[in-house]
């Protein structure tokens, strides 16, 4: 029994001690590892819902008085025709539509509301901020390009794709036919109708072209799920 248990003390060798020790230091790196990569993932996480909060504060404080729309259009080939019934109160209207309160992050940029994007099918209600930046686009979807909310032209937005149910992360789930609504600060709602979906690389920004033969158009804007390209989704409004 002696010889025995000699026998099983002599086979713990140096090598097989450090080997030993080296594994503990390991899996304690790696439990390490894996509290960091949680934490960092709870901070995310924690970080996008109070960005989410932020953005649905501004769209309660949006203040948008509906008035009563004069505009009579009509489609006369591939050209958007409007004719007004009072010439002079829609230029005042005009006016007063597009000077929004400005607003300052706590970093000091400037920007206001100038639109609300609402996309029934995904649940996307939220404002379109003027502007666009890093800072600005983790509170809100910017727009990137374009004129002015329902104006002639193509009104591009662009939003984070977080992959999972904010901002803009169930735009690349849009088909042809569904709807996306634009309402401007003087209330008016327009909607837009899918037309197109395609991936482009970071660099094209083809999709904002103004060549819209007199039409109104939107264009969203977001990152494909691997954030290597963007999907573009084309609406064109719904006459």
């Amino acid at each position: 029994m002696n010889q025995i248990l000699v026998t099983q003390r002599l086979y713990v060798t140096p090598e097989l001690k450090k080997k030993k020790k080296l594994y503990r230091v390991e899996f304690i790196i790696s439990i390490i590892l894996v509290c960091i990569l949680s934490a960092y993932y709870i901070y995310q996480v924690y970080e996008r819902n109070r960005d989410e909060a932020i953005s649905k504060e501004i769209l309660a404080n949006v203040d948008i008085d509906p008035i009563e729309d004069d505009t009579v259009m009509k489609n006369e080939g591939d050209v958007l025709v409007v004719i007004l019934d009072n010439e002079e109160e829609d230029d005042s209207i005009e006016t007063a539509a597009f000077s929004p309160e400005i607003q300052t992050t706590a970093s000091g940029t400037t920007y206001s509301t100038i639109a609300i994007v609402n996309i029934p099918k995904i649940g996307v209600n939220y404002p379109v901020l003027s502007g666009a930046s890093d800072e600005l686009l983790k509170i809100a979807p910017n727009k990137f390009w374009g004129p002015e909310p329902n104006q002639v032209g193509n009104f591009c937005i662009v939003g984070h794709n977080y992959r999972n149910t904010k901002f803009f992360s169930k735009v690349p789930t849009l088909e042809n036919g569904d709807i996306i609504e634009l309402t401007d600060l003087r209330g008016k709602t327009v909607k837009y109708s899918v037309y197109d979906k395609y991936s482009v690389d970071p660099e094209n920004v083809a999709c904002t072209s103004q060549l819209t033969g007199g039409k109104r158009e939107v264009t969203l804007i977001t990152c494909t799920n691997d954030s290597k390209q963007r999907v573009i989704v084309k609406a064109t409004e719904v006459l």
